[in-house]
């Protein structure tokens, strides 16, 4: 909930906010290489004042697709802001990542002026479920 909180708040601001998961991200980047648009995918990420990358880890990257957003990471860095969220601690994000050197040089841009919010709890999806289900059955 916090990523669409903290967007709808970036939004209600006038801030340009792009909000995607990194599984969508990066087929997105692959899908404009190979049909040589990614040049200009790349200027329209990078001009979002505040760009949400939600559930990275779910899906382990290919060595490209985490190349690919390593570079935008990059390209981001200092000029535009960077939501990501994660359900994997930093020390598990080499396996999304391939190699620990990648994942090495993209924590150092990510943690580089930022705020890190580590929250451990219950999931809030399942939250709403169970409430829902208990509202039905009463």
């Amino acid at each position: 909930m916090l990523p669409r909180v903290s967007g709808l708040a970036a939004c209600q601001k006038g801030m340009a906010v792009s909000f995607t998961t990194a599984a969508t991200l990066v087929n997105e980047m692959m899908e404009a290489r190979d049909e040589r648009r990614l040049l200009r995918l790349q200027k329209q990420l990078a001009s979002v004042k505040l760009l949400i990358i939600d559930e990275l880890g779910f899906v382990p990257l290919s060595k490209t697709g985490a190349e690919l957003l390593f570079e935008l990471i990059s390209q981001r860095y200092e000029r535009g802001s960077t939501m990501i969220t994660s359900n994997l601690p930093f020390d598990e994000w080499t396996e999304t990542f391939g190699t620990e050197r990648l994942t090495g040089a993209l924590l150092d841009r990510l943690t580089h002026h930022v705020n890190i919010l580590e929250m451990n709890g219950d999931s809030y999806r399942l939250g709403q479920s169970r409430a829902r289900k208990a509202e039905a059955s009463t």
